[in-house]
Order: C-alpha cells, then structure tokens, then sequence
C-alpha cells in the first residue's frame, strides 16, 4: 500500500516537473498550444500524464 503512494506521488511530482520543463523551454507565445500556455496548465498537464503512467506501470 505505501509503495503504491509513493509511487502515484512520485508520478506526480515528477510529470509536473516535466510539464514545467515543457512549458519553460517549448512555452507558447501564440495562444495555440492551450496545454502549455501557461505554467499552471504546464504542470496540471504534466502531472496528469505523470499520474497515468504511474498508474499503468505493474506493482513490483
């Protein structure tokens, strides 16, 4: 059970990170990418796809 904490949390933190990242260094100066236009989107976005991964990878 707490493996399994860790590792949604740690999904999290580090596809928010990366979605920072992504917004950080891609970024968006026209409007037209709405998932990182912002770094709050960058971030909610990433943590999202960092959650979904974390959540399809087997328990070890």
């Amino acid at each position: 059970m707490k493996a399994t904490v860790v590792r949604l949390a740690l999904g999290l933190l580090v596809g928010g990170a990366l979605g920072y990242g992504w917004h950080r260094l891609v970024g968006c100066s026209t409007g037209a990418c709405p998932l990182t236009a912002t770094p709050l989107r960058g971030i909610s976005y990433g943590a999202v796809m960092g959650l979904l991964w974390a959540l399809s990878r087997k328990p070890a």
